[in-house]
């Protein structure tokens, strides 16, 4: 595949090291888990806002039970918790209804547009200016009932939200924009993670029976573990401004290859780069070029773990 053009983002010398306190929102979910491990493994000190604890703690992490619509309760889990700590370094924001069709729309669009909005202002506030939250591949046009204008997606069309869920994810970007323009300082990036996946989905793996089951999202999948690498690399990272960056793995969730996939659901689509193997149909060539992120799970090797 092709990269994607050079980042007209600034740079500093804003980048995150080890032993620093990240704070991470929705850190007892799928993904936040995944992340609250990882950063815990490579030395960060990690505090986790949720509304429940997690159901796999991790040793040393501090819980405080926050409600992200509430923007007093954000502020000050992000600067002081008595008894607990006085300062937080970093944000990851993962905090939120996951999906469309969970609650009403309008509940789910209000729950997590105003979170997103508590977490970026009470942020700001606390003049934290490294945020990396989780933005969606809903935003490139999912359910995909209309054809992506180009094979392979990326970054470089303009948002098409088709949910609720969606034009939420497309606000919370908007924002953002607007929050690095007011602090040319402030580092804000949204990570489009595609469908976040663990060992235990991986039963259900290949779909080669049912691909219109996974057409919606162009048959793209996210290890948990290596979206959490995504979102460790975005923190270390010392570009500053938003930045928009697809997550997929390096593979599809078919043992089909993807050139045949393309040619039966998606005959009338622009090939913009030659299509190989089991190569994704969403590009992440701009978070390898610019985070360093390479995917290092996948649902085939956990057949091979598992005699698949």
């Amino acid at each position: 595949m092709t990269s994607t053009p050079p980042s007209t983002t600034d740079r500093s010398t804003s980048k995150l090291g080890p032993h620093e306190r990240v704070a991470v929102t929705g850190g007892s979910g799928k993904l936040g888990r995944a992340v609250v491990r990882d950063l815990v493994e490579h030395g960060y000190e990690v505090v986790l806002l949720d509304r429940a604890p997690s159901p796999d703690p991790v040793e040393g992490v501090t819980f405080v039970r926050v409600d992200l619509a509430d923007y007093g309760e954000v502020v000050q889990a992000l600067t002081h918790i008595d008894d607990r700590y006085d300062n937080i370094d970093a944000v990851v924001h993962l905090g939120a209804i996951p999906a469309p069709g969970l609650v009403p729309n309008a509940s789910l669009f209000t729950n997590n547009v105003t979170a997103s909005y508590n977490v970026f202002a009470a942020a700001r506030a606390a003049r934290i200016r490294n945020v990396v939250w989780a933005s969606s591949e809903t935003l490139l046009g999912i359910p995909f009932d209309l054809d992506p204008p180009y094979l392979p997606v990326d970054e470089e069309y303009a948002v098409r939200p088709e949910s609720s869920y969606s034009l939420g994810k497309a606000l919370d970007e908007e924002m953002a924009r607007h929050f690095t323009r007011w602090d040319r300082q402030l580092k804000m990036f949204g990570l489009r993670f595609s469908n976040v996946m663990d060992d235990g989905d991986y039963e259900a793996f290949p779909f080669d029976e049912t691909p219109e089951q996974r057409t919606f999202n162009l048959f793209s999948y996210i290890d948990a573990r290596d979206g959490a690498q995504a979102v460790r690399k975005a923190l270390e990272s010392d570009m500053v401004g938003f930045e928009a960056f697809i997550i997929a793995n390096a593979d599809t969730v078919m043992n089909t290859p993807t050139s045949v996939l393309a040619d039966r659901y998606y005959p009338q689509v622009e090939r913009r780069a030659a299509i190989e193997g089991n190569e994704p149909l969403l590009s992440s060539d701009k978070a390898r070029d610019l985070l360093g992120f390479v995917p290092e799970y996948s649902w085939r090797t956990w057949g091979d773990r598992n005699g698949r």
